[in-house]
């Protein structure tokens, strides 16, 4: 192994997993605590659920994830966080990256979620979702992390008790020797982390060249295009042939979709236009939840004799803030999570063995429903997300979706995908 990865979502993961994979690098993903080194790995990515989670449980779990990559060999350690830099003041990104810091004994690292391919860029610190400011962005309504900061300098600035500082794109569009002059220049003045411009992939790979002797570098799957050419020139990565298509698994496809993002409506809305979908009614859940998911899992069996189905808990901003206000958002969250797990083992017990996901959370709950321990990664469905196929058996074949990634389309562009 040369690349050790900590994700702090199940989505996120198989992003970052996706970019290396697409970069030649043999990469798996391993699903919470890992127990085993899968041979043949240049990168191993661990998806932890701990972008909400309280600071300290987030720093325990990155940190024992940390541990166990350098003692199987990680050269450098990448801290992956949402393109949206998803987090409060509270953390988790700042606390997370600090103790990293502090465990490997090192004074400086950088944080950016720069994914231009899919719309994230960073001008003057300050992060773009698309033409406008993620402020402005839909993000601005996420239950978790509602993100109302776009200067992104002084959102970790609120994380952190050091000092942070930006490296601008007049310095970052000069290359690689410039940004490792600039870090030079920072630490000098005591700064700790640098928010790093970059609007085009190509800054990117000017930012991985000049992290190569970083022991901590953090941020997006974007920033991580250009690491593996690092252990290339150190004649640890051999050239590869493009990701392999992965064996098909057969079986039902459904559509699980707790997301309740702009890009992931819009999604909902196509699949249900042309197939069969489910909304569940959270009241019922708590009502009697053994009764609302049995509903749901008689409905789904039926319908899958004859078409893939969508299953979806998605809903616009006003309907998740009456929910929220209803029921408690922690709680209405929690059992909203756990019906779609039971969901997912229930229609997986059917014979179901093709899963889309759509959102961070419901991922990882998913996932962990179905005791998926490692994913293999396969060709990229849409920018940030692959196909991927579970170890072990039975396998399942699994598109684990951020909620603001894919088309209106992608839906029913991964199912297809995912045969």
């Amino acid at each position: 192994m040369l690349l050790g990865c900590i994700a702090d979502d199940f989505t996120g993961a198989t992003d970052l997993a996706n970019t290396l994979s697409r970069h030649g690098m043999r990469t798996v993903q391993i699903i919470g605590e890992p127990t085993g080194l899968p041979p043949d790995t240049d990168a191993i990515v661990v998806a932890l659920k701990s972008r909400t989670i309280p600071a300290k449980d987030a720093v325990a779990q990155s940190l024992a994830a940390c541990r166990w990559l350098k003692q199987h060999g990680a050269r450098q350690i990448y801290f992956k966080y949402c393109s949206t830099f998803d987090s409060t003041d509270a953390g988790n990104i700042g606390p997370v990256a600090d103790a990293l810091l502090d465990e490997l004994g090192s004074s400086f690292t950088i944080a950016c979620p720069a994914f231009p391919e899919n719309g994230r860029t960073i001008y003057m610190g300050h992060l773009f979702v698309g033409q406008v400011l993620l402020s402005d962005s839909s993000m601005r309504h996420h239950p978790l992390t509602p993100m109302l900061d776009s200067n992104l300098v002084n959102v970790l600035a609120r994380q952190t008790p050091h000092r942070t500082g930006l490296v601008a794109h007049a310095t970052v569009k000069q290359g690689a020797g410039a940004i490792a002059a600039a870090f030079a220049e920072l630490q000098s003045r005591g700064i700790r982390h640098a928010i790093i411009d970059a609007i085009e992939d190509i800054d990117l790979h000017y930012l991985g060249e000049a992290v190569a002797n970083l022991d901590v570098v953090t941020g997006g799957s974007g920033a991580a295009i250009g690491l593996p050419e690092n252990f290339r020139k150190a004649g640890l990565l051999s050239k590869r042939e493009n990701v392999k298509p992965l064996a098909p698994v057969g079986g039902g496809g459904v559509v699980l979709s707790g997301s309740s993002s702009a890009a992931t409506l819009a999604q909902v809305a196509a699949m249900s236009a042309e197939h069969p979908a489910f909304a569940i009614d959270v009241a019922a859940l708590f009502s009697n939840k053994d009764k609302a998911i049995g509903e749901v899992l008689l409905w789904a069996v039926e319908k899958l004799k004859a078409s893939p189905t969508l299953i979806y808990a998605s809903a616009p901003p006003e309907k998740v803030s009456e929910i929220q206000s209803r029921f408690g958002r922690e709680k209405a969250g929690a059992v909203i999570e756990e019906a779609i797990a039971a969901i997912a083992t229930g229609l997986a017990k059917s014979g179901v063995r093709r899963f889309v996901v759509a959102g961070g959370e419901t991922s990882g709950a998913v996932v962990s429903a179905l005791g998926v321990k490692a994913l293999e990664i396969g060709p990229q469905i849409s920018p940030g997300v692959p196909a991927t196929l579970s170890y072990g058996e039975p396998r399942y074949a699994l598109a684990l979706k951020s909620g603001n990634f894919g088309g209106p389309e992608f839906f029913s562009e991964a199912l297809e995908a995912l045969k």
